[in-house]
This record gives structure tokens, C-alpha cells and sequence, in this order.
């Protein structure tokens, strides 16, 4: 393997490969737009969790679908 290799792949995910790195984007996606949206809802009004938990891990799941984001601009495989 060469450095190039060495500097896209990361651990448990080969940032090269292009499945993986449509998984994430997509993950990122449903971290940002589901985690505050639709869970939030689901959570409060269907399993009756205190609205501001929800809230809370709505806020939490969407701050996570931030760093991926930033991590994949970082890693350059968005363009």
C-alpha cells in the first residue's frame, strides 16, 4: 500500500471505497434532518417521553450529524 491509501482509510471504514462513503453521507443526512424532526415527534408523542429528553437527543443526534459532515469535508470525500 502506498500513503495515499494510508490517509483515506480510517479505521473501520475504507473512506476510498465508494459504498462507504455513500453510507455515510447518507447516515449524516438522516442524523441531521431525521434526529431533531421525526424522532423528536416519534419520541414524545408516541412513546411518551418527556418532551424536552427528545429534545435533548434530537439536538444531540443533529450536532453528530454536524461532525460527520465536517469529518467527511475534512477527509475530502465531499467536494
Amino acid at each position: 500500500m502506498n500513503g495515499d491509501d494510508d490517509e483515506k482509510s480510517s479505521g473501520w471504514f475504507d473512506l476510498s471505497s465508494n459504498f462507504w462513503r455513500t453510507i455515510l453521507v447518507v447516515i449524516a443526512a438522516l442524523l441531521i434532518f431525521v434526529g431533531p424532526t421525526y424522532l423528536v415527534y416519534l419520541l414524545s408523542h408516541h412513546f411518551k417521553v418527556n418532551y424536552v429528553a427528545s429534545a435533548v437527543l434530537g439536538v444531540a443526534l443533529f450536532l453528530i450529524g454536524l461532525a460527520l459532515i465536517g469529518y467527511l469535508a475534512r477527509k475530502k470525500v465531499l467536494t
